[in-house]
């Protein structure tokens, strides 16, 4: 896995994480930086399933339960109705960088 960092770019968090979409899981890497938020895929989908978020498309960030009991859910709302959920541990510290971000 690798990314091409944009100039005077630094990693802040990143932890393992699982895409939800469209009913599927997809392992792989959830990474803030100073500039962006990435998810890269682990299971060879890359490309099809990586990510790369710039804070200004933001429009919200939600939390939510994956399971009963499991407080691990983030879900990025986009301003152009665009949504990305994302099941994480440390998910308020995740939450809360992200809210300092946009």
């Amino acid at each position: 896995m690798q990314i091409d960092f944009k100039p005077n770019e630094v990693v802040v968090k990143a932890g393992n994480s699982d895409r939800l979409h469209n009913g599927i899981k997809i392992d792989g890497k959830f990474i803030v930086t100073n500039q962006r938020i990435y998810f890269k895929c682990l299971n060879g989908n890359a490309g099809k399933y990586d990510l790369e978020i710039v804070p200004s498309q933001i429009s919200e960030v939600h939390f939510f339960n994956t399971g009963f009991l499991a407080p691990n859910g983030l879900n990025l709302i986009l301003k152009d109705g665009g949504e990305f959920k994302f099941r994480v541990k440390q998910r308020n510290s995740f939450g809360e960088l992200i809210n300092r971000m946009y």
